[in-house]
């Protein structure tokens, strides 16, 4: 383990705090994009100020829309009225396994018990319409993972989530959802919300009292699969959320277990279907907990990224506005609407990962470049 692995999270001030919430709320800042501008300035006050300019040299006519200070103070004084937690990126309390995924929130609200997401996670997603034997397997699965020690994170959908939450109740569980951290969704689950508030934790990094929206749910799952060493799916058809939620974990690096089910029953298709493609079957406990990674081999991601005490990471040989222009040039020709890794595009191009990096993130900041799951990027 290097040294920056081991360096103890810097405290963040106040002001820096505050940056950093408009940084993550400003327009064609994603999560990626975050993260770079901290590796490449060293601050989120450092980023802010850098921002227009970089939107101008992407390529962009009009000014970029920077999150508000008082608009970001409203949103912090709804989550402190609320008394959730915000925990950043790069700061003490995030979750080592998230902050290690490429596209890690920002930062995240959390009510309950901040000490569930520093624990081991086993994430536990299926079916929002299962039978009633896959809800009781679900139940009976958590409960025994939980008795083994890990927390189980799940997206308090109904069906396999819901039973996945029940089940882990006594031992520690963690509901990551789509809306706001005070947004209960669906309405049905009021009573288990209260509960995970009092025995568990829920979390969100939308702002409170933001309704869940289609789009939502795929950045939901993403974080699902990294709080996790391992996600297991159970009672999934093809073409569900939950089956988003496995492809994450294993892009993530994670392992992927699932429950079989009868040919005949398409509410486990997409479970079978896993099976077939690589994923580990499991029946009881045991096959989940034999095959598990240890708890320190998703990678701890210390290092100028997460904003800790190392300098920025500058770009070498800072080349001439003309060299700057001929290598967008040749990031745009490279680029189309089919979207491609960009470890691809830096071999194709055979130009310095740092530069190719730079350019991405003033096309993106333009709203000239589209990320996609895995590393990929679009025109």
């Amino acid at each position: 383990m290097s040294d920056a692995a081991t360096k103890t999270p810097s405290p963040l001030t106040e002001q820096e705090r505050h940056a950093r919430f408009r940084l993550a709320r400003t327009e064609n800042v994603g999560p990626v994009t975050f993260r770079q501008l901290l590796r490449r300035f060293g601050s989120g006050q450092e980023a802010l100020l850098a921002l227009p300019d970089l939107a101008r040299r992407g390529g962009r006519a009009k000014a970029l829309r920077i999150a508000a200070a008082d608009v970001v103070d409203q949103e912090r004084e709804a989550a402190e009225k609320l008394g959730a937690r915000d925990l950043h990126f790069g700061a003490a309390g995030y979750p080592l396994p998230l902050a290690a995924i490429d596209d890690a929130p920002p930062f995240f609200y959390l009510l309950g018990n901040p000490d569930l997401v520093g624990r081991d996670c086993i994430g536990m997603v299926g079916g929002r319409n299962a039978s009633v034997a896959g809800k009781g397997f679900a139940r009976k699965l958590a409960a025994d993972i939980g008795r083994a020690g890990y927390a189980i994170a799940s997206g308090m959908a109904r069906g396999i989530d819901t039973a996945s939450h029940e089940g882990s109740l006594e031992t520690g569980t963690i509901a990551v959802l789509a809306g706001g951290v005070d947004i209960v969704f669906p309405p049905e689950n009021d009573g288990l919300y209260r509960s995970l508030i009092e025995k568990g934790a829920v979390i969100s990094e939308m702002p409170p009292g933001m309704q869940p929206l289609a789009r939502h749910f795929p950045r939901r799952n993403r974080i699902i699969s990294g709080l996790s060493l391992a996600v297991v799916v159970i009672e999934a058809k093809r073409k569900s959320g939950s089956l988003i939620t496995a492809r994450r974990a294993a892009e993530q690096g994670r392992s992927v277990f699932a429950a079989p089910s009868a040919p005949m029953d398409v509410r486990g298709a997409g479970c079978n279907d896993l099976i077939r493609d690589g994923a580990t079957l499991i029946q009881i406990v045991d096959d989940v907990l034999q095959d598990l990674p240890p708890s320190n081999a998703v990678g701890l991601p210390f290092g100028p990224a997460t904003g800790f005490s190392d300098p920025p990471a500058a770009i070498p040989s800072e080349p001439d506005d003309g060299t700057i222009a001929v290598i967008h040039e040749r990031v745009e020709h490279g680029l189309s609407s089919t979207p491609v890794a960009v470890d691809a595009l830096i071999r194709e191009l055979r130009l310095p990962a740092p530069l190719v990096n730079a350019v991405l993130l003033e096309m993106e900041l333009a709203g000239r470049l589209s990320r996609h799951p895995g590393g990929f990027i679009s025109r």
